[in-house]
């Protein structure tokens, strides 16, 4: 039977980027990929006049192609309730802006945290696919985590799932008496490890770009903030994988796909804090979406609330 193509804009808003682009489904073919700064400290209002200029050029980008856009997408960096409402503002201010006038005067809209997108788009075209239970964790500008049961992001009691890094790990050290107050994204994430190189070598480091090359370059400093980084980032995770049991750990965002001393050092640490040995060899396993996950999740979780069908692991939808 001919699957009639589905066109919805998927855009994913982050920290420091919004990526976005025309994703065809059944399939998930992405055109007309697109990436902008967030530039969050602007303002609120600012980052969403943004990204609705960008989903009305991609609209009329695809438009000319031929292509009719069904229905946009959007993942959020931030917590969003079931009812689809903004709960927090960390990085982006959008509690209290119009969202779904502004957006459904183009298409119709979803809102979905940005962490159970790219864990949808995993269960459905990624290393998730056939999974009854994974855990998605993404780590890059921050760091939050999504459980996937058969194929679904877990949403909780209230939809404010996924943050697992922006309390303090509050640790008293028994020698000294020092209280540790960072969050584990200010020990892991993106601006976290940029921050503490520069504390050691001021202005060597503008993103987190930077310190990996200079870890992987043998930087002494460098690789200490990368060490300490993963380290903390995998004790976490152990936990994680100790509480919830789940049959494979995927790992997204741009230090997680990252290659070198970071990707290896979290291996390590991940498994030697891993509690029993029943899961200490689960597979630990990149998404394999990408970059592009969040962008193919949001606009995944748009096919599927305007269809009312549910991507196989095939990619072929299902009622």
């Amino acid at each position: 039977m001919k699957v009639t193509p589905f066109n919805a804009i998927g855009i994913d808003v982050g920290g420091t980027k919004i990526a976005a682009g025309c994703v065809t489904f059944p399939e998930a073919v992405t055109h007309f990929r697109r990436v902008i700064p967030s530039n969050p400290q602007r303002g609120g209002r600012a980052v969403l006049d943004d990204v609705v200029q960008l989903a009305e050029e991609l609209i009329a980008e695809a438009q000319a192609a031929g292509k009719k856009v069904d229905a946009i997408g959007l993942g959020l960096c931030e917590l969003v309730g079931s009812d689809g409402r903004v709960l927090s503002e960390q990085s982006v201010s959008w509690m209290d802006l119009p969202l779904q006038e502004r957006f459904s005067a183009l298409a119709p809209f979803t809102l979905e945290a940005d962490v159970r997108a790219a864990a949808l788009a995993e269960a459905r075209f990624g290393a998730g696919r056939g999974l009854r239970l994974f855990l998605y964790v993404t780590v890059g500008t921050g760091i939050s985590s999504c459980l996937v049961i058969d194929g679904e992001p877990f949403l909780g009691t209230r939809g404010a799932t996924g943050t697992m890094a922006s309390a303090p790990l509050t640790v008293v050290c028994e020698h000294c008496g020092h209280v540790n107050q960072k969050t584990l994204e200010q020990i892991a994430a993106g601006p976290g490890i940029v921050a503490r190189l520069n504390q050691l070598l001021p202005a060597s480091a503008k993103s987190g770009q930077d310190v990996l090359v200079a870890a992987s370059a043998g930087e002494p400093h460098a690789l200490t903030v990368i060490r300490t980084a993963s380290e903390a980032l995998g004790s976490t995770v152990g936990l994680l994988i100790s509480v919830l049991d789940p049959e494979a750990l995927i790992v997204g965002g741009g230090l997680g796909l990252s290659e070198g001393p970071y990707w290896e050092n979290f291996l390590a640490a991940t498994r030697r804090h891993i509690w029993s040995e029943t899961h200490r060899d689960l597979p630990i396993l990149r998404a394999s979406t990408g970059p592009d996950a969040g962008l193919i999740g949001a606009a995944a979780a748009a096919w599927e609330s305007v269809t009312g069908t549910r991507g196989n692991s095939d990619g072929a939808p299902a009622r």
